[in-house]
């Protein structure tokens, strides 16, 4: 896990707790551990049996912060709208900790190698997705939106490239022309091919793909295509993608392109709060193609 590097202080202190929250966890859910645990950027998770029904079931430990404290609320209503998301069995609101439902960990969307594939299976799940109003409560687009355009002046120097310095006002200049309507559907807001997995049979999901992990917001459904453009990157494809993307969606294009130059805008800020002085190769050419010039 980057705990650490991501969270400071509070991430290691949190990172050194996880064995006796995991082991609180197991013991009041009556669970027992059933392979190995998976980690990522953020999250812990366990996968397990229920001891009372010998059903299978992912122990989910992660931070509670402004990303994170919305994804129970969001796969509640995700699920009563049947829009195709993992199942929440249980939660804990104190300690954000979750059971979730299994799903088949060896088989992610990422391992469909027809990548045109995988892309209109994202767009199938995304659709699902973003039918579905924002409850209260969650993160704002459009707050987004205002920090980032506040925030650009002053971090767009730091670019060390002249052409990645216009570049990062071009994205700023069209995230201006939209941000008055920033939207009120459920976003995913990461939804990229690995946060997509198969369902399970005993679960009776067999043949379905299954949506998990939400950083979840309220906004304009155009703010979810940036990961899967990036992820599997190809530059030959970012407009293939866009365009099946903005179709499958429904969305104007021109919209679409406005709130995904805003993702590259905000990708480059956070690197750049890091201390990272140049745009990410595949960041800088999905905005070189979606803005048409060099």
């Amino acid at each position: 896990m980057n705990l650490g590097e991501h969270q400071g202080a509070a991430g290691r202190a949190f990172a050194a707790a996880l064995p006796g929250l995991a082991g609180r966890f197991l013991e009041e859910w009556g669970l027992r551990p059933d392979g190995a645990v998976m980690y990522g950027m953020c999250a812990l998770v366990v996968p397990v049996v229920r001891e009372a029904d010998g059903r299978g079931a992912a122990l989910k430990l992660q931070m509670v912060d402004a990303e994170t404290v919305g994804e129970p609320v969001a796969l509640r209503v995700w699920g009563a709208a049947g829009a195709g998301v993992v199942g929440l069995l249980e939660h804990d609101a104190e300690t954000g900790v979750m059971l979730l439902e299994r799903l088949d960990e060896h088989r992610p969307l990422t391992g469909v190698p027809d990548v045109r594939e995988a892309v209109r299976v994202l767009a199938g799940s995304l659709s699902r997705l973003v039918r579905v109003p924002a409850p209260p409560g969650m993160r704002r687009l459009g707050d987004a939106a205002a920090g980032m355009l506040a925030e650009t002046p002053g971090a767009v120097v730091v670019l060390e490239d002249a052409g990645e310095r216009r570049r990062l006002l071009d994205c700023a200049a069209a995230v201006r022309e939209v941000a008055g309507e920033p939207g009120d559907r459920l976003l995913h807001w990461d939804l990229h091919y690995a946060n997509i997995l198969a369902g399970r049979a005993e679960e009776g999901r067999a043949g379905e793909w299954v949506v998990l992990d939400p950083k979840p917001l309220a906004g304009d459904p155009a703010f979810e295509l940036f990961p899967a453009l990036d992820q599997r990157f190809d530059a030959s494809e970012v407009l293939w993608r866009f365009g099946l993307l903005c179709g499958v969606l429904e969305l104007d294009r021109e919209r679409a392109r406005a709130w995904t130059l805003g993702r590259v805008l905000q990708n480059a800020l956070w690197g750049i709060r890091l201390g990272r002085p140049r745009l990410y190769a595949d960041h800088a050419e999905i905005a070189r193609r979606l803005l048409g010039r060099d």
